[in-house]
């Protein structure tokens, strides 16, 4: 598995948790939005970080911190993420991870072998236009399953859309909250062109204003 990065200590990546957070190197999508391009686009990439190293100092910090996040990149994309996974859970962490739920194969099995204790899935945009907003064509098909199966997981787990004019209208907004029927907890993030993003050309897009964002959160957030 590669690893591009690793944030020692982290108070706001994990929910109600102290904990430390790996980035995975390489991912599936294209979204023209996504603030980790370093991450995504192979040619950006640095050498990997050690996992053994990685490793060490998490058995180092066992008394301070008490979660691990796995973000990207996307981490599912990787076959060894499992085993990876196994080695920081049998060092008394909770992991959460954060994924595009475009490989519920994959997700299936961190469920089912108990490698996971927190979900964190983006919903790109709608369904009807998930081809613009991940930058690839998406069996849609795959998005639905995994949304299912975190809903029926029984771990603690949040859904969330960054919000990008050119991909999310109201309407799409509505169809998201169709298509997450039954979810306990679903969040918007703001969008900023302030970082550095995949597509330049979106540096000129306008962002939703302050007063727009807190409308949206206040109709379409939900936190059961």
């Amino acid at each position: 598995m590669r690893i591009g990065g690793f944030q020692k200590f982290s108070l706001i990546d994990y929910p109600q948790k102290v904990a430390a957070v790996i980035f995975t190197q390489g991912c599936d999508f294209r979204c023209p939005f996504c603030h980790n391009p370093d991450l995504v686009l192979p040619e950006r990439f640095l050498p990997p970080v050690d996992q053994e190293e990685i490793l060490k100092f998490l058995r180092k910090r066992q008394d301070q911190l008490t979660g691990v996040v796995v973000t990207g990149g996307e981490p599912t994309i990787h076959a060894d993420l499992p085993e990876f996974l196994a080695k920081i859970k049998e060092l008394g962490f909770a992991v959460k991870l954060d994924t595009n739920g475009n490989n519920p194969k994959a997700l299936k099995r961190l469920i089912n072998n108990r490698l996971v204790d927190y979900i964190a899935m983006d919903i790109k945009t709608s369904l009807g236009r998930y081809r613009e907003a991940a930058g690839i064509d998406v069996d849609v098909s795959h998005i639905q399953e995994s949304i299912r199966m975190i809903i029926n997981s029984g771990l603690d787990y949040h859904f969330r859309t960054t919000l990008v004019c050119k991909f999310i209208s109201n309407n799409d907004l509505q169809d998201i909250i169709n298509s997450l029927k039954g979810a306990k907890k679903y969040f918007l993030q703001t969008f900023s062109t302030k970082t550095p993003i995949l597509d330049s050309l979106l540096k000129d897009a306008r962002p939703y204003t302050e007063e727009e964002f807190q409308a949206l959160q206040e109709r379409w957030e939900k936190n059961v």
